[in-house]
């Protein structure tokens, strides 16, 4: 399974790059919004974890951006942030299309959890 990983802090993304290539993952990460958008669009991730709070070009903003362009729900992305967001925003997000949302601070088995269900859904 391929994951991208989109969040602003290098050493989350570096410690999840780590833990989900040992695990037999393939693991893309970026720390820039803009260039997480333009991964999310070659389609070549099968689960996308997308921080919200992201500077300069959020989380929110590439959400925005592939709901103007096209089905977000072709994208398999999960919610992973630390921002004070309620449940009912998240239902917001995943009517739009987002297929969840994890909260941090978070457990690598939580993500590893995830990931199984996500694939053998798939």
């Amino acid at each position: 399974m391929r994951v991208l990983l989109i969040d602003d802090n290098p050493e989350i993304t570096d410690l999840f790059e780590t833990t989900l290539t040992s695990k037999g993952y393939s693991c893309k990460i970026t720390n820039n919004g803009k260039e997480g958008l333009e991964l999310i669009k070659k389609k070549e991730s099968d689960i996308v974890l997308l921080d919200l709070a992201i500077p300069k070009f959020s989380g929110i903003d590439i959400i925005n951006d592939l709901l103007k362009n096209g089905p977000i729900n072709d994208y398999n992305i999960y919610l992973f942030t630390a921002s004070i967001i309620s449940d009912s925003e998240v239902n917001e997000y995943i009517k739009k299309g987002v297929l969840g949302c994890l909260r941090k601070p978070l457990r690598l088995d939580e993500i590893l959890s995830l990931l199984e269900k996500h694939q053998t859904r798939n």
